[in-house]
């Protein structure tokens, strides 16, 4: 993992994974995001007092305790409960209806589409299970045998005048089933978590304590190839012992040659495909898709863990990171520009993959692109990129 100023990693943690700051570039799906992710955890805060009823056999535990204040916060919750409606509503639109052009790119196959409308019909039943609970407790609170009176909500208190025939065992019955499905969908969104992109819930605050501070597309020097390079453009240049040795691998070839940060990052990523949209080799009809890239890494890294797990493990074991999974095409399509690391809203890095990938192609397997040798053969007879003679330098400037 990195190191650096802590300041300014609390700080990318609080602007970036907190305050999602890269997303209000985009203001409409900006806020409506910001709705749904701080709603749906705010309200599942109600989630202790659900478990706690269960556990000692109570009903409604904070409500004496809290006073007037229950009825507000209850409310303040159940308006967030409609935010989030609303959003999760707004969002399978776009995806499904209005079909943005990212959601649909050649990556985004049937699982990638599918998980998030999974997750989006997800918040927004365990949502209505919040709302009808209310509902149906409100209601029952008009009957002759009332009970604890808690006093009206928003919009569960609307909402009861639909179960106003309904008699106390039928309301009771309604209040206790949504209880149990509220409580089971949590519990069963946690255990799904892990497999789905939303795992970014969680990961983006590491990824945006991690991300890199220097400049994205800044490559870490080997010090024996710098010594050769030295050594070629002024043979009479000390030799520096201690860089003597060789390192083992130039760049990497499969996920085990990558850091940690960039297997986190393949897990953080949410797929919304912001990277690739701005990408300009993605958008002039190159193979390059940055969020591939993501993808593809975790994919791999999957495909080994369930290698391991096996007992006979898959026919494609040998498919490795590069060339199975990533192409030397897409490598190579990649301009280095950083586009699409600016966009990233929780500052993950693929451009960093990529590069590490393309300089075992190049440095390993020597799989550059001819014209990438015609520079490559330039710098080292003539000291720059052009095929000219030092002797000529003068003349360039003309």
């Amino acid at each position: 993992m990195r190191s650096g100023s802590e300041r300014q990693r609390w700080r990318n943690v609080l602007l970036l994974a907190l305050g999602q700051k890269k997303m209000f570039r985009k203001w409409i799906p900006a806020v409506l995001h910001l709705l749904v992710y701080a709603g749906f955890l705010i309200i599942n805060i109600e989630i202790l007092e659900i478990v706690l009823d269960g556990i000692l056999g109570t009903h409604r535990l904070f409500m004496v305790p809290m006073g007037g204040s229950y009825v507000l916060l209850i409310g303040f919750f159940e308006i967030l409960a409609v935010l989030v409606i609303l959003g999760c509503v707004f969002f399978l639109a776009r995806r499904n209806i209005l079909r943005i052009r990212r959601f649909h790119s050649p990556e985004m196959t049937r699982w990638p589409r599918s998980d998030a409308n999974i997750i989006l019909l997800a918040e927004i039943v365990l949502m209505l299970l919040f709302l009808t609970m209310n509902a149906a407790d409100q209601a029952a609170q008009r009957t002759t045998n009332p009970g604890l009176r808690t006093g009206t909500f928003p919009v569960s208190g609307l909402l009861a005048t639909l179960f106003g025939g309904w008699s106390a065992s039928a309301l009771r019955a309604l209040e206790r089933t949504c209880w149990w499905l509220h409580i089971a969908g949590v519990l069963a969104f946690l255990n799904y978590l892990p497999y789905s992109k939303h795992l970014h819930i969680i990961l983006a605050f590491p990824a945006a304590y991690y991300k890199r501070l220097t400049p994205s597309g800044e490559m870490t020097n080997m010090p024996a190839v710098q010594r050769e390079v030295k050594l070629m453009l002024d043979p009479s240049a000390a030799a520096d012992s201690a860089s003597d040795a060789l390192p083992a691998k130039f760049g990497a070839r499969d996920v085990a040659d990558l850091s940690r940060k960039n297997l986190m990052d393949a897990y953080s990523c949410t797929e919304c495909g912001r990277c690739t949209a701005a990408c300009p080799a993605s958008q002039t009809g190159k193979r390059l898709s940055p969020r591939k890239i993501m993808m593809d890494t975790r994919d791999r890294l999957e495909t080994l863990g369930k290698t391991s797990r096996d007992a006979s493990p898959p026919q494609d074991q040998e498919k490795l990171l590069l060339d199975g999974y990533i192409s030397a095409e897409e490598l190579n399509a990649c301009t280095s520009c950083s586009a699409c690391v600016k966009e990233c809203p929780i500052g993950l890095d693929p451009l960093d993959i990529i590069l590490q990938l393309r300089r075992y192609l190049v440095m390993e397997e020597s799989r550059a692109p001819a014209a990438w040798n015609d520079m490559f053969g330039n710098i080292e007879n003539n000291r720059a990129p052009w095929k000219f003679s030092p002797d000529e330098r003068e003349q360039w400037i003309n």
